[in-house]
């Protein structure tokens, strides 16, 4: 097999990676708020039960939890394995990064100084106003670079689907290299893998560019 042969087959599974990224992103980032409140709540049940929960996401293996989500229901109810393999691997991919996200979020929030809350009260701001004017265009300055770091990862993360056999980029590399007896593949898969995370890294940095308060 050529290398251009090979590179079209892989860039065929180059579309599936990207689905597993973007679905993940956009259910993990709000769900990771989610998770930053109830955590944050006053009500200890609340708020112990979700440390709980993010502790036990963010201290298992996602490939674990992805084995779970996925074989999980038919181990435990008998219930039929998902043809569509993207769903619980964007299930598990969705929940574990939530839980990274809850953490850095909660960070962010309980960075910013009481002072800041009380004197936004004494100008007239309510609670709603102190918290999106004031809060978090503070909150999303000191968090970029951690939530950037996470995205990174992400992209290296979904590498792990291939161990429910759902057909991204690694996977097929991973089937070539076998058929081919060849470690090319693993260094195809390797530059994708450099571009795509090269190309999150412009990204993010424009963005925290964009909000430093130490523009040149």
């Amino acid at each position: 097999m050529t290398l251009t042969t090979m590179i079209q087959k892989m860039s065929e599974g180059l579309g599936n990676t990207c689905a597993i990224f973007f679905y993940t992103l956009l259910f993990a980032l709000p769900l990771g708020v989610v998770f930053a409140l109830l955590r944050m709540s006053k009500n200890i049940v609340i708020s112990k039960l979700t440390q709980l929960i993010v502790s036990v996401l963010r201290g298992t293996p996602l490939m674990l939890q992805l084995l779970a989500v996925t074989y999980g229901p038919y181990y435990l109810f008998g219930m039929s394995i998902s043809r569509n393999k993207l769903i619980p691997v964007v299930i598990a991919f969705s929940i574990n990064y939530a839980a990274y996200f809850s953490e850095i979020y909660r960070g962010g929030i309980e960075s910013i100084s009481v002072g800041q809350y009380e004197a936004a009260a004494i100008l007239g701001y309510s609670k709603a106003q102190t918290f999106i004017k004031i809060i978090l265009p503070q909150v999303i300055r000191r968090i970029l670079p951690s939530v950037t770091n996470e995205i990174v990862t992400l992209v290296k993360d979904t590498s792990i689907a291939f161990t429910v056999s759902y057909q991204e980029m690694f996977t097929i590399g991973k089937q070539i290299a076998n058929s081919q007896t060849s470690f090319m593949p693993f260094v195809v898969a390797g530059v994708f893998y450099y571009i795509f995370n090269a190309l999150v890294g412009f990204v993010m940095g424009r963005a925290e560019k964009a909000m430093s308060y130490y523009k040149q």
